[in-house]
């Protein structure tokens, strides 16, 4: 037949092309459609059976399209054609299937691939092929409606109160979602929908690694003095955290003007989104749980699962968002949990350097990420003087404030090592500095490879004590004649302490070089990162810090 030799039915090898009978089922249809999506996309020809091409005139091409985004669970949208068969006077139906940004479930749950001539579960042999199973998209074989609370669901209706979601019936508005599909007539929840509002008993079958262990710490030591583990969907889970963070937490008021600023311990703000990122992009696959440790001087949040390609804690202020669960990721932002994807760290950078604390520390594994927010102190001439400024120039970027924060904590410093701050080429810096420099927030002295920057002396005026007032202190002579040597500032005398037997601590490095317990922690802990120093112990009391290498000597 001359239908054998057209293109648009018969693909080349390196095309997908799936070849259907026009009594096929919409189920059946969304499934191949799925199928393909999981792989690289491609097309189905609906209009060919055993005996040759069918005629697929009296199928509506938006039928077709409506069909497979309803079953799909409104994940997957096709551009759908009538093409006419040369020599024939029949057409057959083209259904154009995109690539999926990560992978779908088929109607009844499954989660299947197309390996080019059948559909195929996604496995390890053909995960190369597709893009990360969200797996909070699934539908668990044997949920049920009965797996959700309606508690949690009026309480989701109650955070869902804006725009079309407000008019919605519970069906309506948990399908709208994507918290619940329907699978060969049968409404079944998803796991997203079990994370939000599952029942004890579903939380326990289906997302037991759902849970979040709490710990609190009366001191930086690893013992703990209270613990509290909690499986609960996900609104109760942040609203339990809270309380309990907050229980254990402390202000101190900064006077502005006629303004008070509460500085918290930890920023309510900050470890929302904090535990937000923890819960949201965490590997639900892997049977680990999330562990909260409350310190006096820290607190540390660790979920399963390492930053998703690409992302490292390098650049990921900069790269680009990725979202290791979609659905749950777009859940929450329809309910109001988050503003917009790709804002939580910004956020928490911009708070603690509004509030003249050290930035998030990510600490990342093959497996796992850390993320502390660190409290040693904050200093709250920064924080009047970022107050002033905002108030004068209406906004400071999140660029500028870890520009002045890096020229508050270290007095002269090179673009290069203002651009590894900022997570950004060198040679994209120029303009924000020059700006800067134009407000009078910052002076550069030198020229070429040489140039250094530091606070003008209008913003250290205003912080009321110059960064290059520190006096620095003169060690004793190295040998009998010798002349003093004079470190140029408080990184060259941490580092001359840490030499000697006894390392250096933080009341060390106060009592040296006049600083608060805040501003020696910086050095210290930005020593450490650059592998300059190693520390022993923990908190800013009891640790200790010796030049790298001699931390393991015998004493």
């Amino acid at each position: 037949m001359s239908s054998v030799a057209d293109p648009l039915i018969h693909a080349p090898p390196s095309e997908a092309r799936v070849v259907l009978p026009v009594d096929i089922s919409p189920q059946d249809l969304a499934r191949y459609a799925v199928a393909l999506s999981n792989t690289k996309g491609g097309t189905i020809v609906v209009g060919v059976g055993k005996n040759g091409v069918q005629d697929a005139s009296d199928i509506h091409p938006l039928q077709v399209t409506h069909a497979i985004f309803e079953l799909s669970g409104g994940k997957l949208s096709v551009n759908v054609q009538h093409h006419r068969v040369p020599g024939e006077d029949v057409r057959v139906l083209l259904i154009f299937v995109p690539q999926a940004p990560y992978v779908l479930a088929a109607p009844d749950g499954e989660v299947v691939a197309w390996d080019g001539a059948h559909l195929v579960p996604v496995t390890g042999a053909t995960s190369d092929r597709v893009v990360q199973l969200d797996y909070t998209s699934t539908v668990p074989p044997t949920g049920s409606l009965s797996d959700l609370d309606p508690v949690e669901v009026a309480r989701l209706r109650a955070m869902g109160q804006r725009g079309a979601l407000a008019q919605l019936a519970d069906l309506d508005f948990l399908s709208e979602l994507g918290l619940i599909v329907d699978v060969q007539g049968e409404w079944r929840p998803t796991i997203a929908g079990i994370l939000l509002a599952g029942t004890p008993r579903a939380l326990r079958t289906f997302v037991a690694q759902a849970e979040v262990c709490y710990y609190h710490h009366a001191t930086s030591d690893v013992e703990f003095q209270f613990r509290e583990d909690l499986l609960r969907p996900l609104a109760s889970l942040l609203a339990r955290l809270h309380d309990l963070i907050q229980a254990r937490n402390a202000f101190t008021p900064v006077q502005v003007g006629l303004f008070r600023i509460e500085v918290w311990d930890f920023d309510e703000a900050v470890y929302r989104e904090a535990l937000l990122n923890a819960l949201t992009h965490r590997d639900y696959t892997v049977r680990d749980v999330v562990h909260v440790h409350h310190f006096p001087d820290r607190l540390e949040i660790s979920n399963p699962g390492g930053f998703p390609g690409g992302i490292t804690s390098e650049n990921v202020l900069r790269h680009q968002p990725k979202r290791r669960n979609p659905l749950l990721a777009e859940v929450l932002a329809k309910l109001g949990f988050v503003e917009r994807a790709g804002v939580g760290v910004d956020k928490m950078y911009q708070l603690m350097l509004r509030h003249g604390k050290e930035p998030p520390e990510f600490t990342t594994y093959p497996d796992a990420v850390t993320l502390a927010l660190h409290n040693p102190g904050f200093d709250a001439e920064f924080v009047r003087f970022v107050a002033r400024k905002q108030e004068e120039m209406q906004t400071l970027s999140l660029d500028m404030l870890i520009v002045l924060s890096v020229l508050k904590r270290e007095g002269e410093v090179s673009r290069a090592h203002l651009a590894e701050a900022l997570q950004l080429p060198e040679d994209r810096t120029p303009r924000l500095l020059q700006m800067m420099e134009d407000r009078g927030l910052i002076a550069h002295t030198g020229r070429g490879t040489a140039r250094l920057y530091e606070l003008s002396a209008d913003s250290r005026a205003a912080l009321k004590r110059a960064v290059s007032s520190v006096a620095p202190m003169r060690m004793a002579p190295a040998r009998p004649g010798a002349p003093a040597r004079v470190p140029a500032g408080p990184r060259e005398v941490a580092l001359e302490l840490a030499r000697r037997e006894e390392g250096v601590g933080n009341a060390d490095l106060r009592e040296a070089c006049g600083l608060n317990t805040q501003q020696a922690w910086r050095v210290l802990n930005a020593l450490c990162t650059g592998g300059h120093i190693e520390k022993r112990g923990s908190g800013h009391r009891t640790a200790r810090y010796y030049v790298s290498g001699q931390a393991d000597r015998p004493r």
